[in-house]
């Protein structure tokens, strides 16, 4: 049985419909924020479901962590897209909708039957989004890009070294992650358009160039003056710019102007430094950045994560300790922010959601549905479509290869990192 809304749309988007034909991170993160938003966001699947059903543990098949954390607020439908019956029904779909957001590069959409020509034909005022892995005016508008490829070609590797010099990826999917915060309030930017002008339109978030400009806002630097051999801002290169250990732990601290920097050097008790030449104005302290950052670990290094907490709070100095990330969950702050929920899943039990983020004072999101099975809402979003009974059964045929479970929770099981790795390794660019 399909879930029923948890509540009514709250959201800045409430009202509008986004069509989801986005897989693995990139989109599932951007549609996610949409439907956090208030949108009717719907997820269309092959009858094999998204890809990321199958990454990480979980307690049924089909229902892995990775695909429950960025895929709430949705509802699942499935359609055989290369079935004409079934691309039919995505395109009476398509004349509901506001949005509809695709994970594809633009040749296979194409072929597929779904490039922006063929979808404003069934809607004029569809605003139409992807985030391929370059720009359309290039060689490479067609090529395929992962995370880790653009983290390279973006230099976000390389800033990254190692001890040794190595580049090396951030430990974290950070490109898809931006660059999917990027389409959704590029679709946000373009609804807005379109509410002004009743005009729809194409909207597309090139990856690498996205992570370039935002590498780049600070180490364009002497780029930005011409020089092609001035690039990266200085600061960030310091080898000694890393949280700073203390007698029990790690703490960070940072300041930027002046006024910071003179409670800061207060409140280590080195009030001498102001009026070094050295440090003593911004021009010098860049130039000297890593004696001052040594010097300040040398002091913090003497007392406790504790002691310097109270130091810097009475200071007004901008600080914090160094989490771990099994420390998260237990966090005073979080905890009294509520921003872990526990929600009772209809076949996956209990799980831990994070809140949603961002506040609006008169129109906050909510969640209204939890991570929907496969094709879980493929007879209620087929019959708003006005399809009888007779018709949805036989456009769903091919869901029953890999019907959605519906028996209780099963306990977790938890996937070998053997086959983590080969799935991972699959799956095609987010």
């Amino acid at each position: 049985m399909a879930q029923r809304a948890l509540a009514q749309p709250t959201g800045p988007l409430s009202g509008l419909r986004v069509i989801d034909l986005t897989i693995n991170v990139l989109g599932p993160v951007a549609t996610q924020i949409l439907g956090d938003m208030g949108a009717d966001v719907i997820k269309v699947e092959p009858p094999t479901g998204d890809q990321n059903r199958q990454n990480g543990p979980g307690r049924n098949p089909g229902m892995s962590v990775f695909y429950l954390i960025m895929n709430r607020n949705k509802r699942s439908v499935v359609l055989d897209l290369k079935q004409p019956e079934c691309m039919e029904a995505l395109l009476k779909l398509v004349e509901t909708a506001d949005v509809i957001v695709h994970s594809m590069r633009p040749s296979a959409a194409k072929r597929l039957g779904i490039c922006y020509e063929k979808i404003r034909a069934r809607n004029p005022k569809i605003i139409y989004a992807f985030a391929p892995g370059y720009r359309s005016d290039g060689p490479n508008a067609n090529m395929p890009a992962f995370d880790d490829v653009i983290q390279g070609e973006s230099g976000l590797a390389a800033i990254n070294r190692d001890a040794d010099g190595r580049p090396r990826y951030f430990p974290t999917v950070i490109v898809d992650k931006f660059c999917g915060y990027v389409l959704a309030s590029s679709i946000s930017m373009a609804l807005l358009h379109r509410e002004r002008t009743g005009e729809g339109q194409e909207v597309r978030v090139p990856m690498m160039e996205t992570m370039l400009q935002f590498n780049l806002f600070e180490h364009l630097w002497e780029g930005a003056l011409g020089k092609s051999d001035g690039l990266g801002y200085t600061r960030m290169f310091s080898t000694n710019r890393r949280p700073y250990s203390t007698r029990d732990g790690y703490i960070c601290l940072l300041a930027v102007n002046d006024e910071q920097w003179r409670r800061v050097l207060t409140a280590i008790g080195r009030p001498e430094l102001l009026t070094d030449p050295r440090f003593c104005r911004m021009t010098e302290r860049m130039l000297h950045i890593n004696e001052l950052y040594s010097i300040l670990g040398d002091v913090i290094a003497t007392q406790t994560s504790a002691h310097w907490e109270k130091i810097f709070d009475e200071a007004d100095v901008p600080h914090g300790q160094v989490r771990e990330l099994h420390d998260l969950m237990d966090d005073e702050y979080l905890r009294e922010t509520e921003f872990f929920k526990k929600v009772q899943h209809p076949t996956e039990g209990e799980l831990v959601m994070t809140s949603i983020p961002v506040e609006f004072s008169a129109s906050p999101g909510n969640v209204r549905y939890l991570p929907p099975n496969l094709g879980e809402h493929s007879d209620e979003i087929l019959g708003e479509l006005g399809y009888s009974a007779e018709q949805i059964t036989s456009l769903c045929a091919s869901r029953n290869q890999a019907a959605a479970p519906t028996h209780p929770p099963a306990p977790l099981q938890q996937a070998g990192a053997e086959g983590m790795i080969a799935e991972t390794a699959a799956q095609p660019r987010p």
